[in-house]
């Protein structure tokens, strides 16, 4: 099982998820993060109290996290990476991780 994880600009997560809602999924999670890439979108910002101190303006992401079977993992990238590009910078990353597999806790009924 591969654990697929998109990070990527909130107006590209909606097309992601259009393009995954028929895919073979075995879970899904989105979640609204923030962060930065390789453009280092930070701002110098003077602190009174030490110059020498930066604040970094973390940019809005929204992380989609796709549990699939590894047979299916490159279907789903492929989708993620039409869906997400605009061809320009700050498009996101996709990280594929190997996902052990897992027995679902119901945590209703404690099994």
């Amino acid at each position: 099982m591969k654990q697929v994880v998109a990070v990527v600009k909130p107006f590209v997560a909606e097309r992601i998820l259009e393009a995954l809602r028929r895919a073979p999924l075995e879970a899904l999670h989105v979640r609204e993060v923030k962060g930065m890439g390789r453009q280092k979108s930070y701002l110098d910002e003077y602190h009174e109290y030490d110059e020498t101190e930066y604040a970094r303006a973390f940019l809005p992401k929204v992380e989609i996290t796709a549990f699939v079977d590894d047979g299916r993992a490159e279907e789903v990238i492929r989708k993620m990476v039409e869906s997400a590009r605009t061809g320009r910078m700050g498009d996101g990353k996709i990280f594929v991780l190997s996902a052990q597999p897992y027995e679902a806790v119901l945590t209703r009924r404690g099994e």
